[in-house]
C-alpha cells in the first residue's frame, strides 16, 4: 500500500443485486434524514429501494472471517446528497433496515457505523457462480415464523446504465451516511465500478413492513414498484465512517 494510500475497512464483492424502486412521500423520509444532508430527488421523486443481493469474499482489514465470508443481505434503503465545506457534493444512502443471517456481521456494523442491522435467518436463488442470465432471483428472510422475499427476474441481456438514467441514480451513490445515537452523522465511502443491469420482470416483495420498517412505509411498499431491475455487481471496497464536524 503506497504511502498516502487508505485502507479499506471491509472488501467483498456484492452480486445479483434485486432492486425494487418505489416512490415514496418526502415527508416520511424527511424526519430520518441525517444532520448535514437533505433528499436527493429522482426528478423530483423521493424513492426508497428494497436491495437484496449477495455477499462473497467479505474481508474485513485484509483478513477474511470464518463463516462470515459469503451471505445474503436485504435492507431498504433511500437517497441523500452531502455539500462538502469546498461546496462539491456527495451523493449517498441511507439505510433503513438492513437483514443479515449473522448476529456477529450485525453486531459488527452496529458498532463500526451505527447502522440498523438485525440478524434473521435467511437464504435465496441467487446464482453461486457468474452467469450471463440468472433468471429468476429472490432473496427470502424470516421474521414472525413466515418466510418473507424480495425477488424479480432478469429480462434479456446486462448492459451498462446510461449515464442520467434512474438506474445510474440508484446505484452510483458512493457514500453512506448514519445518524449517530448523539443526533451527529457519519459519513463512509463505497467504491465500485459501474455495474450492468438487466432489465427486470415480475418484481415481487412480501415483507412484514410495520414490522421491519415502520408503518410509514406500509401504504408505499404495498403499492408496485415504480421500476425494478437487477444489477450484476462487482467488487467493492467499504473504508471506515468519519463523523461529519458541526
Amino acid at each position: 500500500m503506497s504511502a498516502g494510500e487508505r485502507r479499506a475497512f471491509l472488501t467483498a464483492e456484492w452480486r445479483y443485486l434485486v432492486m425494487l424502486n418505489y416512490d415514496v412521500d418526502p415527508a416520511i423520509l424527511h424526519a430520518l434524514v441525517p444532520r448535514h444532508t437533505e433528499l436527493d430527488l429522482w426528478n423530483g421523486r423521493a424513492i426508497a429501494s428494497v436491495v437484496g443481493f449477495r455477499f462473497l469474499r467479505t474481508k474485513l482489514l485484509g483478513v477474511p472471517v470464518p463463516l462470515h465470508r459469503n451471505f445474503e443481505e436485504v435492507n431498504l434503503r433511500f437517497y441523500v446528497r452531502h455539500r462538502t465545506a469546498d461546496g462539491a457534493i456527495r451523493r449517498g444512502v441511507v439505510f433503513v433496515r438492513e437483514l443479515v443471517p449473522r448476529l456477529a456481521i450485525a453486531l459488527t456494523a452496529r458498532a463500526v457505523y451505527n447502522e440498523p442491522y438485525l440478524a434473521v435467518r435467511m437464504r435465496s436463488s441467487a446464482p453461486a457462480k457468474p452467469v450471463e442470465a440468472p433468471g429468476p432471483v429472490s432473496y427470502e428472510w424470516m421474521t414472525g415464523r413466515r418466510w418473507q422475499h424480495v425477488s424479480a427476474v432478469t429480462n434479456g441481456e446486462a448492459s451498462l446504465a446510461p449515464i442520467g438514467s434512474e438506474e445510474t441514480f440508484i446505484t452510483e451513490h458512493f457514500w453512506g451516511y448514519t445518524r449517530q445515537r448523539d443526533g451527529g452523522t457519519v459519513e463512509y465511502e463505497v467504491k465500485h465500478p459501474r455495474w450492468r443491469v438487466w432489465a427486470a420482470t415480475a418484481a415481487s416483495l412480501d415483507a412484514d413492513v410495520p414490522r421491519l420498517y415502520g408503518s410509514s412505509f406500509a401504504r408505499a411498499l404495498a403499492a408496485e414498484p415504480a421500476s425494478a431491475f437487477i444489477a450484476e455487481g462487482s467488487e467493492v471496497s467499504v473504508f471506515r465512517p468519519r463523523l461529519l464536524p458541526g
